[in-house]
Formats: C-alpha cells, sequence, structure tokens
C-alpha cells in the first residue's frame, strides 16, 4: 500500500469546498493600492466566487479531496 497524499498547504489556505463539492476562491487585487480602485470594484472584490471548471480538478488533487 502505498503513501498518503499530503494535502497542499498552499491551496488548503486559499481553497474551500463547498457542499455541493464545487470549490471556491476569494478575488484577487483587494491587497493594496485602495485609492486607485473605486469602493463599488472594492466592494465586489471582497466577496468570494468559485473557481473555473477548468482548473477545479487541479485544485481537488492539491486539497487531497
Amino acid at each position: 500500500m502505498g503513501a498518503k497524499m499530503k494535502t497542499n498547504r498552499a491551496a488548503a489556505k486559499r481553497f474551500k469546498l463547498t457542499g455541493s463539492g464545487r470549490v471556491k476562491r476569494n478575488r484577487a487585487y483587494h491587497g493594496h493600492l485602495f485609492t486607485a480602485k473605486s469602493p463599488k470594484r472594492l466592494r465586489t472584490l471582497r466577496k468570494s466566487t468559485m473557481l473555473a471548471p477548468c482548473d477545479e480538478a487541479r485544485a481537488r488533487k492539491m486539497l487531497g479531496k
């Protein structure tokens, strides 16, 4: 019997699995330089979204699921 797969810790901090099995992620570009971004844009960036379907299999593999 082979060794267990280790969870990629960087991926575990960035992605979560939803109840239906989709992969949830936070939006990029919400780290700095806020004065150049409109309040509407910053509000949208606070919300999480789903990972693109083409990347889901790779993320799930890194999460060990």
